[in-house]
């Protein structure tokens, strides 16, 4: 079973996605504690570091963040873009910075895929860091060319097996969100489809809507237009359930690959050491902006779901990441590119 949130990560609401299938009871009275008009962290500019450039999904959901942050707690919280080698550098940056909660990270599936992709990086996701919320998941949409003679995943698995080694599928970089989901639909039909890695999200996107490639894992704000204006068919998407954006589009599970689930997810963090009297405050911080009316209607739009949960839900998911992650790269013997 491909599932991107272990089972020990509850939902804060009734209404959230199947992805997050338990959060401790304990969300509630997270979000029950109104954050505290006590500045955090003495009150100082606190900066988010994103790992990857501006104008995807990560930076997207911290810019949001930042700015309901700030508006919450009186002070200024910034989004500062550190890109480069699929995120280590921002992460490794954050990992050194002084424990006072002035640096904090948010990040994604590469947080955790770069440890046994690359075989060492400069950081460890789990003893370099001290968690403070899970704030955000999101679904991808396998999309292809409409040149691609395929109406859905059967079709498209029965030509990629008749052409083993000559179809293609883009992607941001390896260990990427759309990397992962790829190589697990591989494993599991073990279809021969050939990945080709582009230097961000929108290159990886414009590659399929060019026909460089022939198809493509993309989140689904980046690539309903495309589907709407019908120049890329939508296949199925990686939830368990349908999408209210798109509900007649079937899931990678209904469409034959049974127990496929993945969402990208969206960590918020801090340096190890740092004391849980600046963390909780945060995590308080974190879980009351994300669980706002405002912010939940803005990551549905955006595809995305607005969570935030204790700092322990976090460590758990990282763990069982790295586990799942590690398992499948092994496995099938995949390679940074």
């Amino acid at each position: 079973m491909t599932r991107s949130i272990p089972s020990s990560v509850t939902r804060p609401r009734a209404a959230a996605s199947p992805v997050v299938v338990a959060m401790l009871a304990a969300i509630g009275l997270a979000v029950s504690s109104s954050a505290s008009a006590q500045p955090v962290a003495g009150g100082k500019t606190i900066r988010i570091v994103v790992p990857f450039p501006p104008g995807g999904s990560v930076d997207v959901i911290a810019r949001l963040l930042a700015a309901r942050m700030t508006e919450l707690a009186g002070q200024n919280f910034l989004v500062e873009n550190r890109s480069g080698a699929t995120g280590v550098i921002g992460t490794e940056y954050v990992a050194r910075a002084a424990a006072d909660g002035t640096t904090l990270l948010l990040n994604t599936l590469p947080f955790v895929v770069n440890v046994p992709l690359m075989g060492k990086v400069p950081y460890d996701p789990i003893r370099d860091f001290a968690p403070v919320s899970l704030v955000a998941t999101s679904p991808a949409m396998l999309v292809v060319h409409p040149s691609v003679p395929a109406r859905n995943l059967k079709e498209l698995i029965a030509l990629a097996k008749a052409k083993p080694g000559r179809m293609t599928f883009s992607s941001s970089g390896s260990g990427s969100n759309p990397h992962i989901p790829a190589e697990s639909m591989k494993q599991l039909t073990k279809a021969d489809i050939v990945h080709v890695p582009y230097k961000g999200g929108g290159p990886a996107l414009t590659a399929v809507l060019g026909g460089e490639v022939d198809m493509s894992f993309i989140s689904l704000v980046a690539v309903l237009p495309h589907v709407e204006s019908k120049r890329l068919r939508s296949i199925a998407v990686t939830s368990i359930k349908r999408v209210p954006l798109a509900p007649e589009v079937p899931t990678m599970a209904e469409s034959g690959l049974p127990g496929f689930e993945f969402s990208g997810w969206f960590v918020l963090m801090a340096p190890a050491n740092t004391p849980a009297s600046i963390v909780n405050p945060l995590n308080q911080l974190a879980v009351k902006a994300m669980q706002s009316p405002e912010m939940r209607e803005r990551l549905t739009k955006e595809g995305a779901e607005a969570l935030g949960t204790p700092p322990d839900q976090v460590t758990a998911l990282l763990k069982s990441e790295l586990a799942r992650w590690t398992r499948l790269i092994r496995e099938n013997n995949i390679k940074p590119e």
